[in-house]
């Protein structure tokens, strides 16, 4: 697997009243495989295409026991142990784009979902994944070819899954195991929330902070609520550097498993400790000693799920995107918790659903009788939507 960027494209339809900007996050199948930030990343002395293809051995992660669940491995890692011939390869491909050409603009119309061409692009992107060797993609141009190829994955289980994409609206991310966000390419899976790439400005709020500051946020624990994949928190492990610390907790065990390893694949499990459990309730060891609390909590009204692009709504887990009657449950929990969290100085940076939850939680935080918070701000995401609220223990 080559590592790529992509620039990504986010459409709007705004005649749907389950997809007006404020619901940007929930929509997967505009995402490309790469997202070209307009903010650049901050450096990093980790390098991606070193680590790209590392192994992972659940020997050395702090957060492995004998009852984790064991996370699957992403196409692009599995050994090349099947062949085809190119024919044959082009075989499948042929029915495969056929497949997706008949979906023409119906998804979309439907709930915001992929049209033709975005099929298109991810049945390339499928291929590039299950070869051993991309380079002989452009052959796939050539009838009769039967020259053998090593494939990842067998061509019977690709026929299977490209119908799942296309029958089942089965997220591609969940087709390949893995979503490219930032520099970063993440093990997800069935049952872990795909990272979006509206949350790739948090690891840059972050950055900014402590470009502003000093190294006393730099130096102290930094927690990650709700992490999924972990990516929030290898952001901004990579940020911090060799002496920083995160503590990243989700309630989903399958989560925590992924989590943990995505954050061995970039060598940071010494930086990065995996907690299962509920919100606050494996910190009391770090209470009113954390530089930073961040979070991309479930922020969707519960009645706006059943509205939901197919992708999300059926197979995405409903525990990282119901928010409760308004979406303001978990942000709430968190801007309550916070306070006691943080020492004085520190940092907490929550996305939310858009405009009408972000001056709800400016103005709750602004207005707290024991006033701990200052310099509240609401920041806006890449694409000028208010979607995430800032701010300082006093």
């Amino acid at each position: 697997m080559t590592f790529r960027r992509k620039v990504y494209v986010r459409f709007i339809r705004s005649n749907s009243i389950h997809h007006t900007p404020e619901k940007m996050r929930v929509s997967l199948t505009r995402a490309c495989r790469f997202y070209t930030s307009p903010i650049t990343p901050k450096p990093s002395f980790f390098s991606p295409r070193a680590i790209l293809n590392q192994p992972f051995s659940s020997s050395s992660s702090s957060s492995s026991h004998s009852s984790t669940p064991k996370p699957k491995t992403p196409l692009f890692l599995k050994p090349p142990k099947y062949s085809a011939t190119l024919s044959d390869l082009k075989k499948w491909h042929n029915w495969a784009k056929a497949l997706a050409s008949s979906v023409r603009s119906t998804f979309a119309d439907s709930d915001n979902g992929p049209d033709s061409s975005i099929l298109f692009r991810e049945l390339n992107w499928l291929v590039e994944d299950s070869l051993e060797d991309p380079s002989l993609i452009p052959q796939l141009g050539f009838q009769n070819n039967s020259q053998s190829v090593r494939l990842r994955i067998g061509l019977d289980e690709l026929y299977g899954l490209w119908k799942q994409r296309i029958e089942k609206r089965k997220p591609f991310q969940y087709l390949v195991g893995c979503e490219h966000w930032r520099d970063l390419v993440l093990s997800v899976e069935e049952g872990v929330f795909i990272p979006r790439p509206e949350t790739e400005l948090m690891v840059d709020l972050v950055s900014d902070v402590l470009v502003r500051d000093n190294d006393g946020l730099r130096d102290g624990f930094w927690v990650d609520l709700g992490t999924g994949s972990g990516a929030i928190a290898i952001g901004i492990a990579r940020v911090l550097g060799s002496k920083g610390s995160i503590i990243a907790v989700d309630l989903n065990p399958l989560a925590a498993a992924v989590a943990a390893f995505n954050a061995q694949r970039y060598g940071l499990q010494d930086i990065i400790e995996i907690r299962q459990g509920s919100w606050f309730g494996k910190l009391k060891d770090v209470e009113g000693k954390l530089s930073g609390v961040v979070s991309n909590p479930p922020y969707i009204p519960s009645d706006h799920i059943s509205g939901l692009q197919a992708e999300v709504g059926k197979h995405e887990p409903r525990l990282a995107l119901d928010g409760g009657v308004d979406g303001l449950d978990y942000l709430l929990h968190l801007c309550n918790g916070t306070a006691s969290m943080l020492k004085p100085g520190g940092f907490f940076a929550f996305e939310t659903n858009g405009e009408k939850q972000c001056k709800f939680l400016k103005n709750y935080l602004e207005n707290d009788s024991a006033c701990s918070f200052c310099n509240v701000s609401i920041v806006s995401d890449f694409a000028g939507i208010q979607r995430f609220v800032t701010g300082f223990r006093q």
